[in-house]
Formats: structure tokens, sequence, C-alpha cells
């Protein structure tokens, strides 16, 4: 008999909604955490060199876990692993408001950075069984969400700042809202997403072509996102020369059209295929840090970083995509092998920038960047998807 298309319809959603919620929840615990920074190293008495050391911890940790990640998933299946990692998550969110050394601190955040990519990668895979059952792109919009959990986390940080509620409390409100989102998702979140093995795969497989050239492109779109988090402030202020007040509007440029521009991405790879999107997003990155590069003002630089903006907003979500159909490994090893590429952005670009500008100035250091969102079309280009 075959199944009622109402009942496949309905679990259809219902497990969109809950792997949904579950990016929603990743990302309200980052950006809860990356709210209280201030106040986290005003606590500690930690000068700028102390604190850049001790947030070193994080990547640190995430990268540690992306290797493990991939085996975890294939061994255990996407969702076993994501309700431990997101339950995980938000247990050591709180510690992070109990550390009183710096050394604490570092150590916490190596957890949280372990935690939180294991369940980037376990999510990640399940947004691929999901995808693969409403048989169109569907990825970009996942993304969307963890971009509005991170308007959301400012903005309750921002409030509870307001309200001088130490960082523990503001942390324990937080997990408190992540374990009901769990509780909520675990009943409907898919048993086999995509080609999951029970059988261990080697924890260092060399990737083929294919995986290498995806992570790379992921790589070239994280140095640019990492720049824009990290230097796009300092952009504004030192060579754009805006006001302390709106010194941030760059930053706020860049991620308004990166959040919305996830939640648009999908249609418009159904229409014009994942190649020419990626071709597309290269182009929108590199042409918008050039125009903040040759035309250094107030309004041109914010029109450019909206251009960056729109033009990274699909890559990711893409890139993980078209890694979860990989034919040579399973979808969370595949994803696991792109994100350790691509991560390497993260970890190494915005130091990059600082490097490059202390030898030259920071419009070289953004105008190199701009290479890297060329590099997306160009390899792009290259590649079949």
């Amino acid at each position: 008999m075959l199944p009622d298309v109402t009942m496949v319809v309905s679990n259809k959603r219902a497990a969109r909604i809950a792997v949904s919620s579950l990016f929603f929840l990743t990302g309200l615990c980052f950006a809860s955490w990356a709210s209280r920074i201030p106040d986290i190293q005003q606590a500690l008495h930690l000068n700028d060199a102390g604190l850049g050391g001790v947030l070193l911890a994080l990547p640190v940790g995430s990268i540690i876990s992306l290797p493990i990640a991939g085996i975890l998933v294939s061994k255990y299946g996407s969702r076993n692993v994501l309700l431990l990692a997101a339950t995980a998550y938000a247990i050591v969110l709180p510690s992070l408001g109990l550390a009183h050394e710096s050394w604490q601190l570092s150590l916490f955040l190596m957890l949280f950075g372990f935690c939180g990519n294991l369940a980037n990668i376990a999510v990640n895979t399940q947004a691929v069984g999901v995808e693969a059952l409403y048989g169109r792109s569907i990825m970009a919009s996942f993304h969307g969400l963890w971009s509005v959990a991170g308007f959301s986390g400012a903005a309750i940080g921002t409030l509870m700042t307001f309200l001088h509620l130490p960082p523990l409390y503001h942390f324990l409100i937080i997990s408190a809202m992540a374990w009901t989102i769990v509780g909520f998702a675990m009943n409907h979140l898919l048993t086999h997403s995509g080609n999951e093995s029970s059988t261990p795969t080697s924890l260092f497989k060399k990737p083929d072509l294919f995986l290498f050239t995806l992570g790379i492109i992921a790589m070239c779109s994280m140095i640019c996102e990492g720049t824009m988090f990290d230097w796009s402030g300092v952009y504004f202020r030192r060579v754009v020369e805006a006001r302390p007040g709106i010194s941030g509007a760059g930053y706020a440029a860049f991620m308004s059209t990166m959040a919305s521009g996830r939640f648009i991405a999908d249609y418009l790879t159904t229409r014009f295929g994942v190649k020419k999107m990626l071709l597309g997003s290269g182009l929108f990155t590199a042409i918008g840090l050039l125009i903040a590069v040759i035309f250094p003002y107030f309004t041109t630089s914010f029109l450019g970083f909206m251009l960056v903006g729109a033009g990274v907003s699909a890559v990711v979500p893409l890139i993980y995509s078209a890694a979860g159909k990989s034919k040579i490994m399973s979808p969370g090893m595949a994803l696991a092998t792109v994100s350790t590429i691509g991560y390497l952005g993260f970890l190494f670009g915005p130091p990059l920038i600082g490097f490059v500008s202390q030898a030259t100035n920071l419009r070289i250091a953004f105008a190199l960047i701009a290479v890297m969102g060329a590099s997306i079309s160009i390899m792009s280009a290259r590649i079949k998807f």
C-alpha cells in the first residue's frame, strides 16, 4: 500500500521545521556568547592581546572536532549526534559565564567550539537529507535562520547588558530555551539522512578533486566572511572615517544582505542553477570589496559591503549541499572534509588582514580579499555540478 500523501508531506514539513529550529539554536547560542564578550573581557581584566589569545581557543576546538564529527555522524547517525551535540552546546554555554581566570575561559571556549561544530556538521547532514526529500534547493534557508538567530542573540544580549544581568544568568536563560528546542525537535528529525553508513570511515580519508575544490571555494568565501565579521567596523572607522556612533554601519550592511540573501538563494538556485549562482556570488563579493577600496566613502562603502553580504550569502550553503551528494563519502564525512578545508578561511583570514594591513594599509588588505571573492567565480567555472 502506498503511504498517504498528506502524511508524507506532513512528516517532510515537520522534519524541515525541526532542522530549522536546530539551526536557530546553534546560531542563538553562538551569538549569545559573542554579545557578552566585552563584559567578560572586563570581568576577567583582559587586555586586547589577552582577549585575542583566549578567543583563539574557540576555532581550535572547532578544528579538532571536524574529522571526529564525520566519523561520529557516519557511525551513529546525524540525528543521535545532533541531539547529543546540541544538548552539550547548551550545557557548556553557561560555563563561559563561570570562568574566573583566562585559562578557564580558554578551556571552556575550546569545548564550546568543539560541541558547536559537532552540532554544525550533524545539523547540515540532516539538512542534506531534508533537501533530498524536497527534491529542490532549500539549504540556504536553513543557513538564513542561523543568521536570524545571530540578530536575535545580539538583540537579547544587548537587552541583558542594559539590564545589568550577569552573563551567567543570561546564558542560563538561553540554555533553557535551547533545551526546549531540542525537546521539540527530537521526535521529528530524520532517522537516516542521506547515505549514512554504520560502518566507521577512515578518520583522514583523502578527498577527491571535487570535494577538495568545494573546500577551497568554501575557504575563499569564509575568508571574506571572517574579514567582514572582524574588520568591517575597523575599515569604516579608519578608512571611511565614519563617526564612532556609526562605525558599525558597514557590518550592519553586510549582515542585512547576507541574512536576507539566504532566504531568496534557494529560489534563485532552482531557477539559475548552482554554477551560475556561485559565479554571481564571487563577482558580487569581489565587486563589492573593490567599490569600498576604490571609493572609500560612507555611501559607496556601505553599498559595497551590501554587495559582499549578498555575494557570500549563498556560497557555503550551496557548497555544503553539493558536498552532501558526494559519491565517495557519506554526507557526514563529506561535510566534515569540506568544512575542515573551508574553516581555515575563518581561522587564518582575519589575522592575514592584520599582517597585510600592518605591512601596507587596510585598503590593500581588502583588495587582497577581493581576489578571494573573484577566486570563487574562477573555481566554480571549472567544476562540474
